[in-house]
């Protein structure tokens, strides 16, 4: 995320919220208060913390996606 621009972080963001519209539509909406609540823990369990680890993995791979295009050449 240090050497993405403004601009990659915005399409990496418009990718990840598309991704969670077309899962709401599939499968009905997410518990997303749940998620937000989870902001604020001091000390997070084990399922908490796996969640935010396969978030961030998710959310890499979308933003090397961006940063590199769909040809794998790197944009900058």
């Amino acid at each position: 995320m240090n050497i993405a621009n403004k601009a990659e972080l915005a399409e990496c963001a418009r990718l990840l919220a598309m991704n969670v519209a077309h899962y709401q539509m599939r499968y009905g909406k997410l518990p997303l208060d749940e998620t937000l609540a989870m902001i604020d823990v001091p000390a997070p369990n084990n399922e908490q913390l796996e969640l935010v680890a396969n978030g961030m993995e998710t959310m890499a791979a979308v933003l090397g996606s961006v940063m590199h295009g769909l040809d794998g050449e790197t944009e900058h």
